[in-house]
């Protein structure tokens, strides 16, 4: 999935545009995996009914958040985002719901909440299963009735904002565990949706590593082959943050148009197996030569991702049955 800017993918029909304040990212998904997600988000972007997204720190929760909304029945409405655990509780009633002047010292006016600032568009509220029961309350209560009151306020007002909430951990465990409330879990969950971790997405892996080597302002053509055969053995705990690091990393030190396996964090070149009197010195700086599996999985993966992800395609393009090729990357990942 990278149709040309402005143009749906053919795939799940989605703009794979995520606009931001200042700039908007670009969706890369040539994995099963995330296409068949993306698919949902498509399903569930013409609704405004509260949708609830599930993956590990990393994985583009929020991107696919702004990928629902921009695709959704008010594109052009207010994407609000919080941070739940960035902030205490009291805070964070006072950033959701506004406060009345003099709701408390230093409180010389009032003010909008991020609920008053979302309405007409999405409410965006990240890592939800940190929040207070007490704040979980008063979000089961907006929810429910459509309104809110301000801090120090008596009256309510309606609002109309889409909610779109994300987390890391399993709600369900938090509701077993009495750490979060079961009708604000139902309330909260009508559209559910599970990012993939990068480790499952592996197909995606050099697509998004090229995309960011094309968002950094030096002119660079990509990676030497050691360096790609090292993102790609990697297993990536931080996910696609983690990835997007590793390459700013890697181009802040590149000597040439290519990113070598030198250039990358340390902790990538030890993921690539090395034969240990390998020679060295290839023409690239005195990089390790690859084994014959890491130079098998390089070229295998570049022709997937030459093919847009088509394994049936991928398999016509390197003769060999699509079954085979199936088992190669299952290995893989």
């Amino acid at each position: 999935m990278e149709p040309q800017d402005g143009a749906p993918c053919e795939v799940c029909g989605l703009v794979p545009l995520a606009p931001s304040l200042t700039r908007a990212a670009r969706v890369v998904a040539h994995s099963p995996a995330m296409q068949a997600l993306l698919k949902r988000v498509a399903r569930f972007a013409v609704s405004d009914a509260p949708v609830a997204i599930r993956g590990e720190t990393g994985s583009g929760k929020e991107v696919v958040a702004r990928l629902l909304h921009a695709n959704g029945s008010r594109p052009d409405g207010p994407f609000v985002a919080v941070n739940v655990a960035a902030l205490p509780a009291e805070l964070l009633e006072s950033e959701l719901f506004g406060h009345g002047r003099g709701a408390f010292t230093g409180a010389g006016s009032g003010r909008r909440g991020l609920f008053e600032e979302a309405s007409g568009g999405t409410l965006f509220l990240d890592e939800i299963g940190e929040m207070s029961a007490a704040l979980q309350a008063k979000l089961l209560r907006a929810l429910q009735d459509g309104e809110v009151r301000r801090v120090g306020e008596n009256r309510a007002f309606a609002v109309d904002a889409r909610v779109v909430c994300a987390t890391h951990r399993d709600l369900r465990d938090a509701v077993r565990d009495g750490r979060f409330r079961e009708d604000l879990y139902y309330r909260l969950r009508v559209l559910e949706l599970t990012v993939p971790p990068l480790r499952d997405r592996h197909e995606d892996i050099l697509p998004l590593a090229r995309r960011f080597v094309r968002d950094e302002r030096r002119p660079l053509r990509g990676f030497t082959p050691p360096a790609e055969a090292a993102l790609l053995a990697h297993a990536w705990p931080g996910n696609v943050r983690e990835l997007a690091n590793a390459v700013r990393h890697g181009a802040a030190l590149a000597a040439s148009s290519e990113i070598a396996l030198e250039d990358l964090p340390e902790e990538l070149a030890g993921s690539i197996a090395r034969p240990v009197d390998a020679p060295r010195g290839d023409g690239r700086g005195g990089e390790p030569w690859l084994t014959l599996a890491a130079l098998e999985r390089v070229h295998v993966l570049r022709v997937l991702d030459a093919c847009g992800g088509s394994q049936s395609e991928a398999a016509r393009v390197l003769g060999i049955g699509r079954n085979t090729l199936w088992r190669k990357l299952r290995a893989w990942a």
